[in-house]
């Protein structure tokens, strides 16, 4: 008895913390509270699945303890055997019959929602302002084209919210998959010429959702996370605005940052960019300083960002920004000089008013 209480007590303690650990997490990266429409789908679904599954569960185990409640065996009737039911046509008929059915139910809805989340193709209505976006995942960041704005961006990825913005998914190096579960599915990218998946996402309320890379694609994958900028059409347009008319060749107010943005064009430049070119080996920092994270991880502020210069392999192993710049045999690739002026200039590049801040703010 002593054991058996003994371990009961660690179940129920177990149990607790895996009700208590089920509660943490970042806000806007859980899929059981969608603010999508394709997540709202997906949760409506899996609902489905868990109410069938928790009514067949509980009618299972009714029958079983009643079973064996009912027959269990007595002192005073040792040899008693209850009447055998084997060849009964309507109990066979029943758990036949009733499989099917459940099966039926699931499958009608998720056949028909499967179609619907696979259908990227804009209504009539909706094909000419439909905003469309090339998304390329690679190690260990992601890259954005929007389609016919001539804009490149990469991590933070803005959105209109209220209406289906169109993915076109590849990548660049290995498998990736694009997952936002707050507001969608996921789909994976895959090398190769011509090899594009697509698919739409749609954000009801303006904010800051998070995503994560759900495909091994390496020893940072984990790390491999990304932002949503879901804001309303009218800021949309106006990022979108801002974003086609930066000047590339605006001087940084600060000696620091003019001397950092002659350092990045003497060599960052080679693998990044800034304006609308195309993606490189390196993230495009057009709207650097508006973003939420560091390489997608670290709060964005200078401490950090000088601490990523530095050490880029400590904080996301096997990235290809290692090695690559600077004094590749020295400890740090940059003298402390050098990189706090190079932060001076990232952090200065921000050429619109609107931001995460201003998404979050609306929640």
């Amino acid at each position: 008895m002593k054991g058996w209480m003994g371990k009961s007590r660690v179940l129920f303690l177990f149990g607790i913390m895996l009700l208590t650990l089920s509660g943490c997490g970042l806000p806007n990266l859980t899929a059981l509270e969608p603010k999508g429409e394709g997540a709202d789908v997906i949760y409506d679904l899996m609902m489905l699945s868990v109410i069938i599954m928790v009514v067949v569960g509980v009618i299972v185990m009714a029958i079983y303890f009643f079973v064996l409640i009912r027959y269990r065996q007595k002192d005073d009737n040792q040899d008693y055997i209850p009447k055998q039911t084997e060849g009964n046509k309507f109990l066979e008929l029943l758990w036949t019959v009733v499989p099917i059915l459940l099966l039926v139910v699931l499958a009608v809805p998720t056949v028909q929602k499967t179609f619907m989340l696979a259908d990227t193709t804009p209504s009539e209505e909706d094909k000419e302002d439909a905003v469309t976006i090339e998304v390329t995942g690679k190690q260990y960041w992601w890259h954005y084209n929007y389609n016919g704005l001539e804009i490149q961006t990469s991590q933070d990825l803005y959105i209109p919210t209220g209406e289906r913005v169109y993915l076109k998914l590849a990548a660049s190096d290995v498998i990736h998959s694009f997952w936002v579960p707050s507001i969608s599915g996921k789909m994976d990218t895959n090398p190769g010429d011509g090899n594009v998946n697509e698919m739409w996402i749609n954000a009801y309320e303006e904010g800051v959702y998070y995503g994560k890379c759900a495909e091994l694609c390496g020893p940072s994958h984990s790390l491999m996370s990304f932002k949503v900028i879901a804001v309303s059409p009218e800021e949309f347009d106006q990022w979108a605005e801002d974003m086609k008319n930066v000047d590339t060749d605006a001087t940084p107010e600060s000696e620091s940052a003019q001397a950092g943005k002659e350092l990045f064009n003497n060599s960052c430049i080679g693998c990044h960019a800034i304006g609308s070119a195309p993606a490189g080996v390196g993230p495009n920092l057009t709207n650097f300083a508006s973003r939420v994270k560091i390489a997608g991880i670290l709060d964005n502020n200078k401490q950090n960002l000088i601490k990523w210069l530095q050490h880029p392999e400590e904080i996301k192993p096997g990235n290809k920004m290692t090695g690559k710049y600077g004094n590749t045999e020295a400890k740090n690739p940059l003298t402390s000089e050098e990189a706090d002026q190079l932060a001076d200039y990232l952090l200065q590049l921000n050429p619109s008013d609107i931001t995460p801040e201003d998404a979050e703010a609306q929640e």
